[in-house]
């Protein structure tokens, strides 16, 4: 692993009365160097060089500290181990650099069994973890069908000359035609008010599915399950990315771009039950986190509830 491991996030309250029903994330967490077997592993891509290149507010390179904060003090109550694979940082600019470091790493973490989550960082993220994934999967079932579900505000297929939070399923589709693989991609949240009819004019080129913020709630749920489950039955491995500004902005105001309507927290959550259930998702990462501009830890609270929700 290229990651350096920070203990110090890992700390809370300590209930010794009431015995080991009583653990909290903290008291479960081991560094991944003490694996002994396949589990789930935290690993965290501190990088807001992408969101300054795509013109957005910078602090989410501080997102995976605040987000092992957030999870710290949680009840514990999962029965597989849960490893900590530090953090992958960019801090010299080189955001390529960082993007290749991230995919070995959970190249070699699919590998070696595990289930990765990545915990962001900006959504640059998206670009690594898929050609983690992808490496992982060219040796080992080279045929597999790679699906790509994001819940988010964005397409985030801009066209620009550096990569960019706002670039990385592009970049994502321009490697699967250089493979000559199908693009499998559906995003869920999309606000029309904020992508371009460009963006809007990519996504149908590209045969991205996607429902709109506004037909994601409770009362449209047979749509949008309908919709989940046929892209489900269209893949063989699921990478799974949550960018925060899929929530609305009271929920998730720590974001780059916080969402005027958005999605609400616990269709989320539900819908990644769902998900859980198909028994493909390989990968999964939380994106666009940034403790700087976050309100009482709430966007953290709510990263953490989902990542919970991943792990129980």
């Amino acid at each position: 692993m290229h990651a350096l491991l920070d203990l110090t996030p890992w700390q809370g309250r300590i209930d010794a009365d009431e015995g080991e029903r009583a653990r909290r994330w903290h008291q479960w967490v081991r560094p991944v160097t003490s694996a002994q077997e396949p589990s789930a592993v935290l690993l965290g891509f501190a990088s807001d060089e992408g969101v300054q290149r795509n013109q957005g507010r910078v602090g989410a390179c501080e997102g995976p500290l605040a987000l092992r904060r957030a999870l710290s003090n949680l009840a514990w109550h999962g029965q597989r181990t849960l490893y900590d694979g530090g953090d992958v940082a960019c801090r010299d600019g080189d955001l390529e650099g960082a993007q290749q470091r991230f995919a070995a790493d959970i190249q070699n973490l699919l590998d070696a069994g595990h289930f990765p989550i990545g915990l962001g960082g900006g959504h640059e993220i998206a670009f690594a973890s898929y050609n983690g994934l992808a490496d992982h999967l060219a040796s080992q079932q080279p045929e597999a069908r790679i699906g790509i579900l994001n819940f988010d505000a964005h397409f985030d297929l801009r066209h620009a000359a550096l990569a960019s939070s706002g670039t990385p399923f592009r970049q994502i589709a321009e490697r699967c035609s250089r493979e000559d693989r199908p693009f499998n991609y559906c995003c869920l949240g999309v606000s029309r008010a904020n992508n371009t009819a460009a963006l809007f004019d990519a996504a149908e080129r590209l045969q991205v599915r996607y429902l709109l913020d506004h037909q994601m709630h409770t009362g449209n749920l047979p749509l949008i399950e309908r919709t989940l489950d046929a892209f489900l039955d269209e893949i063989d491995h699921l990478y799974l990315t949550l960018c925060l500004d899929v929530l609305p902005a009271a929920q998730a105001p720590g974001v780059s771009a916080p969402a005027a309507h958005g999605v609400e927290l616990a269709l989320v959550e539900h819908l990644l039950r769902r998900i859980k259930t198909s028994s493909k998702l390989r990968l999964a990462d939380i994106a666009e986190l940034n403790p700087r501009l976050d309100i009482d830890s709430h966007t953290a609270r709510c990263a953490a509830r989902l990542v919970a929700c991943l792990l129980e």
